[in-house]
């Protein structure tokens, strides 16, 4: 449920985020799945102790964060639905475009959450090594042998995306369409980037799913292109 005591603002506040994905795959993922909402202007996911499982995305206008805390509430993302609210206080890069930045307020801020950080650290060094929690599947695991094709109309189980951008991932993709029941797989084409493939059990399925996301953005410039597959 959405927190409504805190005003509407331009950064949202994210948090039962997986903690086993890396950090940079997971601000990658992030821009992808909210960049369709609008600008984008900073994303910023920390590994310490007390921050795992937590993201804020900045967007360049209040309207934008409305929209993605309204439509990607308990949106499941990496196995787990994403609880979503507007952040307390206002992101640095909000502030300084609006002349509000305090750069004393903020540097005391800044030493006082290292302060806290190394403490953390002592305790947690103190009740033994903590289990590194960083690995995911490699990009090599990801990646399909399936060829370039051209697409048909004649509906069948796999699906022919198109128009991807070129630093989207099979991790990224299976998000969007592992909701849809059948799904089996994506499927990557090292070779030619932009495009790919992906399954379902039955065509009828695969048609739900290619309904419901034809023209997502991926990006502001990328809606995704959907067709049937060659077989």
């Amino acid at each position: 449920m959405i927190t409504t005591d805190i005003p509407p603002n331009q950064t949202i506040y994210i948090k039962n985020l997986n903690e086993k994905v890396k950090k940079e795959e997971l601000k990658r993922s992030l821009y992808a799945l909210f960049s369709q909402y609008g600008r984008i202007v900073d994303i910023v996911a920390l590994k310490t102790a007390k921050l795992r499982g937590q993201a804020w995305v900045v967007f360049s206008e209040v309207t934008a964060a409305s929209n993605a805390v309204r439509q990607m509430q308990n949106f499941p993302f990496y196995d787990k639905p994403m609880r979503i609210q507007y952040a307390k206080g206002k992101s640095d890069c909000v502030a300084k475009a609006e002349g509000t930045y305090d750069k004393k307020k903020k540097l005391e801020e800044k030493v006082e959450k290292k302060k806290n950080v190394e403490e953390d650290h002592q305790t947690t060094n103190a009740n033994g090594p903590r289990a590194d929690t960083n690995g995911g599947p490699s990009a090599g695991s990801r990646q399909g042998k399936a060829g370039v094709q051209e697409a048909v109309t004649e509906p069948n189980n796999i699906l022919f995306i198109q128009n991807l951008p070129y630093e989207t991932n099979s991790m990224m993709l299976e998000l969007l369409f592992k909701q849809y029941p059948g799904f089996r797989e994506v499927r990557m084409v090292e070779a030619k980037p932009g495009i790919a493939f992906v399954e379902f059990d039955d065509d009828s399925q695969s048609s739900v799913a290619m309904q419901d996301l034809q023209g997502f953005k991926i990006t502001a410039q990328n809606p995704m292109a959907i067709t049937y597959a060659k077989k």
